[in-house]
């Protein structure tokens, strides 16, 4: 393997400063109630006995929420436990394109791991979402790949043959994360796999299938219908009409209901730049070019250099891109966007730096010339929110309110949220037992567009009535879901009527059944209003 030179160590210390610098910022930033909640709850409940496919609504793999059980059985189920491991995913993918681009030398690697870093790091903060995980893993299995490539080319087979069982542990851990990145690792592994000798390609899909042995002990756990229908048919089927935002974006409003509201603190940007939601369409552009530029790059220096590292990885890359690019193309909003253009815009450096081969300082160029693209066509949510970050670090610009119960913490970005959810909090100790099972809802159950799924992780003690813990359109509120049920079989029921107003251009806005409120109206009483933000209620009589 190739020793760190002065000049890679340099970058290394570089890239290890700009990811320590937003860190107490990132730490102490508002969550996404939804999406961190359900990374807070779902290994706990796993913890519990309870599974996922099986007893509550889990959309990807089982990869993520066992290693956060595993964290959590060490450390405690704790806010900070979940955001370092969310930490520990990005800087997987950051050191993960370093890794790759070593070949294209210290500057250009180095130039690709920043950009990396400042489009992965903003977008959904720490939250620890499989996604992020699943690209860092694989983006490490197609590195081993490629150095198996090398070690093949160069007679010693042994080396070889250890780098590829190892890729293969990692493309089967990535898919344990996210299944639905099999395109992205099977594209990558045809560009390592062309290259190695039949021996070594058994190997790697030997040690792909013997990773993958763990979805037989969930497949026997949690039942093949259940999996089948929890990882294949909600995500696919049913999700996807509640979920998708127009294609191309409007270049004159955001179209996601988050993306709006998230826009209302904004931070100010002092160079000049699109207008907000232009930098989307620009940023759907700019992905789709720079993918282009990876494969056709990639694919013509491979035909003149079959073994250049360098071009293996361009090429490599650019496979592993057009196999995430469903993840931006299904939801056009920046945090689908960055999820998928971390790996590629990664590469920009090794791409100028390609087309300025010969000229004097050309890495500099080229570094310099790459990263201007995101600060300049981009830069709201790339360069500025890195910044409001970074500045939030030192106590500036912070907007996270802390709802802490029970020794528990969560952060909120509204205070009028969290000092509801402080007395609501307080009336569920005082009105309800341990044990007593709790269904976290919308404001109208017809409605479902997201949760305040954080709540079951203030109140471990009140078990989930649920399994939708994690509440999408036309999953929960579907006319064969269960909702009604549920609502029946629950102790307490709080409603969440902050995401009243969400609003859309898909399916989200199209009622479900009305079963579940009726239930509710026949069955339960109002025992408290927060502010008109929360209401809970509790069995009449």
């Amino acid at each position: 393997m190739k020793a760190v030179t002065r000049a890679e160590q340099a970058g290394l210390v570089a890239i290890t400063a700009l990811l320590l610098l937003p860190l107490r910022g990132l730490l102490r930033n508002q969550g996404p109630p939804m999406e961190e909640g359900f990374m807070l709850v779902f290994p706990e409940r796993l913890l519990n006995g309870d599974l996922p496919n099986r007893d509550y609504l889990h959309l990807y793999g089982p990869g993520s929420v066992w290693v956060l059980a595993v964290l959590y059985e060490v450390f405690g189920v704790e806010l900070h436990v979940q955001r370092l491991a969310g930490y520990a995913q990005q800087i997987g993918v950051v050191l993960g394109v370093f890794a790759v681009a070593r070949p294209f030398g210290p500057v250009l690697a180095t130039a690709g791991a920043v950009i990396a870093l400042i489009i992965i790091v903003p977008p959904i903060g720490l939250t620890a979402l499989a996604w992020v995980g699943a690209v860092a893993l694989a983006l490490w299995a197609l590195r081993l790949g490629l150095q198996a490539v090398v070690a093949h080319r160069d007679g010693d087979d042994g080396a070889a043959g250890r780098r590829i069982l190892i890729a293969g542990l990692l493309a089967a851990a990535a898919l344990l994360y996210r299944p639905d990145v099999i395109v992205a690792v099977a594209l990558a592994g045809l560009v390592v796999g062309r290259r190695l000798d039949p021996a070594l390609r058994r190997r790697g899909l030997v040690a792909l299938a013997a990773g993958l042995t763990p979805y037989l002990l969930h497949l026997g756990l949690a039942g093949p219908g259940n999996v089948v229908h929890g990882m294949l048919i909600e995500p696919v089927f049913e999700l996807r009409g509640g979920r998708r935002l127009p294609l191309p974006p409007s270049w004159d409003q955001f179209d996601g209901f988050l993306q709006r509201a998230g826009a209302l603190h904004e931070p100010p940007w002092p160079f000049p730049a699109p207008p907000g939601p232009a930098q989307l369409t620009i940023w759907l552009v700019l992905l789709l070019a720079s993918m282009a530029a990876l494969i056709v790059t990639g694919r013509r220096w491979v035909r003149d250099e079959p073994t250049s590292p360098a071009a293996l990885a361009l090429l490599g890359t650019g496979a592993l891109a057009v196999g995430l690019l469903p993840q931006a193309l299904q939801r056009t909003d920046t945090t689908h966007l960055a999820w998928v253009s971390c790996v590629p815009f990664g590469f920009l450096p090794a791409l100028a730096g390609r087309g300025l081969r010969g000229r004097p300082r050309a890495p500099l160029l080229a570094a310099a010339a790459a990263l201007a693209i995101p600060f300049f066509l981009v830069p709201h949510f790339t360069f500025r929110s890195y910044g409001d970050y970074a500045a939030q670090t030192f106590g500036r610009h912070r907007l996270a309110f802390p709802i802490e119960h029970e020794g528990r913490l969560f952060y909120y970005g509204r205070p009028d949220v969290a000092d509801a959810a402080h007395a609501l909090l307080a009336d569920v100790e005082r009105l309800t037992e341990p044990g007593d099972r709790m269904l976290v809802g919308s404001g109208d159950l017809r409605f479902t567009p997201y949760s305040d799924a954080y709540l079951y992780y203030l109140l471990p003690d009140r078990p989930p009535a649920t399994r939708y813990i994690e509440m999408d359109p036309g999953v929960a509120n579907g006319p064969d879901s269960g909702l009604a049920e549920e609502v029946a079989a629950a102790d307490l029921v709080v409603l969440s009527r902050v995401w009243d107003d969400w609003d859309e251009p898909n399916d989200s806005r199209v009622a479900g059944p009305d079963e579940p409120n009726q239930v509710l109206r026949d069955r339960f009483c109002e025992a408290g209003d927060y502010g008109g933000l929360y209401v809970l209620y509790l069995r009449c009589g």
